[in-house]
């Protein structure tokens, strides 16, 4: 039976390179989006493992029908990647309640609601892995993106916590904390700022989406197997601890 993987916020960027790899290794694979549609749609068709299913992980109701369709489509889940996020940059100031409590919604709260939905079949099976997406910001801190920066702290944490409870039935989970990665989700700084992370980046260049899917495909199979609640950020030496 081929191995299996639901992985949020998969239309673009990270996700959809993850997708691609996972698919391409033999894998069934479950790609959820939001509001991108069209990308989703087109990236499921590029290939038979891969399907598309819709839903905003802030909202639990769209989650249960998510995992649900997922179960219809896989069987089970053997791999959870919790990486749908959102970031907008802004002096703290500035940054309404609306906006703060948004980003705990997606960043924070989606990955609490993915985890509960798919925990039960894994615990049953008494195997699975979670692996969930933070940031370099996470453990450093950024100007401008305090929203950010706190939400991937907490799912450090939340990373850290659950590996101990959930290690006894058999289940893994990990965090990625990219670096600066050439995603949409960076395409609106201007190439000036682009080039100044470049220059603070001892590798000299900005990571790929490939670079972290590669990573996470490591730590969702067996060779990993021993691998739980650690915190690997591929970031081309921008941060070294």
């Amino acid at each position: 039976m081929p191995a299996t993987v639901l992985i949020t916020g998969a239309s673009r960027g990270i996700g959809a390179a993850a997708a691609r790899l996972f698919a391409q290794r033999g894998w069934q694979v479950a790609i959820n989006y939001h509001q991108s549609e069209e990308a989703a749609r087109t990236l499921a068709a590029s290939h038979k493992n891969i399907f598309a299913v819709q839903a905003d992980v802030a909202d639990r109701r769209q989650v249960n029908h998510m995992v649900e369709e997922a179960l219809c489509q896989l069987g089970h889940i053997d791999v959870l990647i919790n990486n749908a996020g959102i970031a907008r940059q802004a002096l703290f100031t500035d940054v309404t309640e609306a906006e703060w409590d948004r980003m705990f919604s997606v960043n924070v709260k989606g990955v609490y609601h993915c985890c509960q939905a798919v925990l039960p079949g894994m615990i049953r099976r008494q195997k699975g892995k979670i692996i969930n997406l933070s940031s370099i910001w996470g453990m450093t801190g950024a100007s401008c993106e305090v929203p950010y920066s706190a939400s991937k702290a907490a799912v450090i944490g939340l990373t850290k916590a659950l590996a101990k409870e959930v290690g006894p039935s058999g289940i893994t989970v990990n965090c990625v904390a990219p670096g600066v990665i050439d995603t949409d989700m960076n395409a609106a700084l201007c190439e000036e700022a682009r080039e100044a992370l470049r220059e603070e980046t001892p590798l000299g260049v900005l990571g790929r989406p490939e670079d972290v899917a590669s990573l996470l495909y490591f730590l969702a199979d067996s060779q990993a197997d021993f691998i739980t609640g650690q915190v690997i950020s591929p970031n081309g030496g921008f941060l070294i601890v």
